[in-house]
């Protein structure tokens, strides 16, 4: 076993990526749990694992959210023979991915629709904080027996950054990226609400909303010829997390939802309750065509009243 800086002591490795692996620690010091992500010896050329990962760290501690697993510490261990490798000190989310969950099958629609539901609350977090995640994916969505956690902002970013990556390199998982990133264009919200819409048809489906795919290079290439496969029936969905699965999958970024419009909707589908930044202003929520018409101040009227009342109950 490790202790680094005297302080969180290394127990089990529970997680391993391209650029960097998760362990179980303890902080000796606070006597807690806790998650310490490490850089991997394997970093991309040129890039500056200590800068990459303070960058994260600064990204994530903005963020203080019930779906957002939280950032306790940042710092540097030494390596030998003069290295130094930086670290995040983060909370310890208990629970299994996403991804594993997802390895028996499609989930129950209001399992499917309540855990996309906390995740559009992070990212509404996350976009009132001007950051774009830019890996939403079942890896990075832990379910805890207190709701979904949203981890690793790795690779997040400022709405509307450039990709400073070199050409010819995926930032993300492809399919998860949308249109736009595929062509390098700045990052924005709308992006991580496509990955919210890929997201949502898989927990329904347990596919993906594209042809099968031998290698990365073959998805990439199908991505690119055909837009996604319509949302097949699931009995029981309400029509409105079809018409909003639908609509996150928009390949104009302008037509996808705000990720606060899509918590909302996906929560009341499922009378549950979620927490959004209520700093930003309540959209109005469409209206299905068999509804009696209302007038755009009353259906928006009626919206914020919801969110107080959620406000209130949580409260």
């Amino acid at each position: 076993m490790k202790t680094l800086d005297g302080r969180y002591r290394l127990e089990q490795r529970i997680g391993v990526g391209g650029m960097s692996e998760v362990w179980r620690a303890h902080d000796e010091v606070l006597d807690r749990p806790v998650a310490v992500k490490l850089m991997s010896p394997g970093s991309r050329d040129g890039d500056d694992p200590v800068e990459r990962i303070r960058t994260e760290a600064r990204s994530a501690a903005r963020l203080v959210h019930p779906n957002v697993a939280s950032v306790h510490d940042f710092g540097t261990c030494r390596t030998p023979p003069d290295g130094q490798t930086p670290y995040i000190v983060m909370e310890l989310a208990e629970g299994e991915t996403l991804a594993t969950h997802l390895r028996a099958g499609p989930l129950d629609w209001r399992i499917a629709v309540r855990v996309c539901a906390e995740v559009s609350a992070a990212l509404a977090a996350a976009h009132a904080h001007g950051i774009v995640h830019r890996d939403v994916k079942p890896a990075n969505v832990i379910l805890t027996p207190a709701g979904v956690k949203v981890l690793d902002f790795g690779i997040a970013t400022p709405t509307g950054a450039p990709d400073p990556t070199p050409e010819g390199i995926v930032v993300g998982t492809p399919a998860y990226l949308a249109p736009e990133q595929l062509d390098r264009a700045p990052a924005t919200p709308a992006a991580d609400m496509y990955a919210l819409g890929v997201l949502l048809y898989y927990c329904l489906t347990g596919q993906l909303p594209y042809p099968a795919a031998g290698t990365m290079t073959q998805l990439l290439g199908s991505r690119r010829r055909q837009p996604p496969r319509p949302l097949p029936p699931v009995t029981g969905l309400p029509v409105e997390v079809a018409d909003l699965c639908e609509r996150c999958l928009a390949e104009d970024p302008a037509r996808r939802p705000s990720s606060l419009m899509a918590a909302l909707l996906l929560a009341e589908a499922v009378d549950a309750r979620v927490y959004v930044p209520m700093h930003q202003p309540v959209p109005p929520r469409p209206r299905p065509a068999a509804v009696s018409p209302w007038t755009e101040r009353a259906a928006a009227e009626a919206t914020e009243a919801a969110v107080l009342d959620w406000t209130r109950r949580a409260g």
